[in-house]
């Protein structure tokens, strides 16, 4: 389980950091380098997760709530946004969700 986490986690950091990127070059003028660095981050994002045990739909379903609590991280530390109540309790819900697709005895 702890393998899955880490990868979960890499996963994010690569699509949210590429995404990012992409979005500094393209929406704020950054540097064309940025963006194909961001661009690169995104294509290792499709791989990352191919490294997960569970087969693609369960991997990306539980994925989906991964992102969304990375997101509101990002926010925080990145962008300064501070999450309010809803944004917490709507991770935590995610995260909910994460552990019974994921990791739910069957």
């Amino acid at each position: 389980m702890a393998r899955s986490v880490l990868l979960f986690l890499a996963a994010a950091l690569c699509e949210i950091g590429g995404g990012y990127l992409v979005w500094q070059w393209w929406r704020s003028g950054a540097s064309w380098t940025l963006g194909l660095a961001g661009a690169l981050l995104l294509v290792l994002y499709g791989v990352v997760p191919t490294y997960q045990p569970a087969h693609f739909g369960r991997v990306y379903a539980a994925y989906g709530g991964v992102f969304v609590v990375a997101s509101v991280v990002w926010g925080l530390v990145i962008d300064g946004i501070q999450p309010d109540r809803f944004d917490l309790i709507g991770a935590v819900v995610c995260l909910l969700g994460v552990a019974v697709i994921m990791y739910a005895p069957r």
